[in-house]
């Protein structure tokens, strides 16, 4: 019998997508059985689940009529799985999650998770509010900041019972390498000394690297890296280069000396500020989401769309000598082991599923 079944909207990159992956393929090794399903395609993150053991469904949901019979479908799966846990992932997934837990037998618990905080509500308010509306059905809501779990409830939402947990950050992969920064730098043409600021993030309005772009105009000494995709559409100042979708965001990391998440909008807990951190890098971010508590006094947080205020905290940082800034970043890193590593975030969750599996 499987322990949980996830349903999540889709598997490509993203922060929620990466961080089901990591915490589905952890409690799967460690005896709690998982299976995943998603909505959309397999997506980047169905082989590395399944090569931990994790079992994956995609059901291939484009538009509302296959939506229909992508329901059947799931359906089906949760009466031959009969999972102790149904578990959705984001709006869609939860809504999915919610109906098929009707077909669920007897003592199956029905539980969400919600990972964004101010969404735009053009785009998103149609599904937001059939989650408020839906919103009594779970046994436990999930969030993974207190924002979302704030803004949620103004937009309706009345969960019977709710639980905050934070992403967790894998410190072993994202962990400072002065080797692998040598190499990086190399390969990426970057002086020794020059001070870089990296930004990890899709092109969306909500990431508004338009922010971004305009304070490193500014500030011509300091090299920009955008990595994420349809980066390398924009239009950029002269000091900063797009890497387009990249899959070694570890490697890149080590590059930097500055993680800056430039949001408007939309952040609950944003995992690449986090594992820039964990990489050593010192953050400067928008106080979005929990940026502010991820950050702490180890770094930056000024206010959304900012451009003069994110423009001077990167200079601070860069007017900082390079052991300066590794001390920081090392700071950094260290809030990040003691309050937001992958293995706390893995504990958490079993013992909500309950660790008997």
């Amino acid at each position: 019998m499987t322990s949980v079944l996830h349903v999540i909207t889709g598997l490509g990159p993203g922060g929620a997508e990466t961080q089901l992956d990591q915490l589905a393929s952890a409690l799967h090794k460690s005896g709690m059985r998982q299976h995943v399903v998603s909505l959309r395609g397999r997506g980047t993150h169905a082989d590395t689940l399944e090569e931990a053991g994790v079992a994956v469904t995609a059901l291939g949901v484009k538009s509302a009529p296959t939506g229909a019979i992508g329901l059947l479908r799931l359906a089906r799966l949760v009466r031959r799985l009969q999972p102790r846990v149904i578990h959705g992932w984001m709006y869609h997934g939860n809504a999915m999650a919610a109906l098929a837990h009707r077909f669920a037998r007897k003592g199956t618990r029905l539980m969400w998770n919600i990972r964004a905080s101010n969404m735009d509500n053009a785009r998103y308010g149609g599904i937001i509010r059939l989650n408020a509306r839906l919103s009594r059905w779970p046994d436990v809501v999930v969030t993974n900041s207190h924002a979302a779990l704030d803004l949620d409830c103004q937009h309706g939402f009345r969960p019977k019972c709710t639980v905050v947990i934070a992403n967790g950050i894998d410190t072993t992969r994202f962990r400072p390498d002065a080797a692998l920064r040598k190499a990086a730098r190399k390969e990426l043409g970057l002086a020794e000394d020059a001070v870089t600021a990296i930004v990890v993030a899709r092109v969306d309005p909500m990431k508004d690297h338009e922010t971004f772009l305009k304070a490193l105009s500014d500030l011509p000494d300091v090299q920009g890296l955008l990595v994420g995709a349809k980066t390398n559409k924009l239009d950029l100042p002269a000091n900063v280069r797009a890497l387009g979708l990249r899959h070694d965001i570890d490697r890149l990391l080590q590059a930097a000396d500055l993680i800056v998440s430039s949001s408007a909008f939309g952040e609950g807990f944003s995992n690449a500020l986090a594992e820039g951190m964990s990489s050593g890098l010192v953050p400067v971010s928008t106080d979005v989401g929990d940026s502010g508590l991820i950050v702490g006094d180890t770094g930056h947080i000024v206010p959304p769309g900012d451009t003069q205020k994110l423009r001077d905290a990167i200079a601070t940082e860069t007017n900082l000598s390079r052991s300066q800034r590794r001390s920081r970043g090392l700071a950094a890193r260290q809030r990040i082991l003691d309050r937001f590593a992958l293995e706390q975030a893995v504990d958490a969750y079993a013992r909500l599923y309950g660790a008997d599996g």
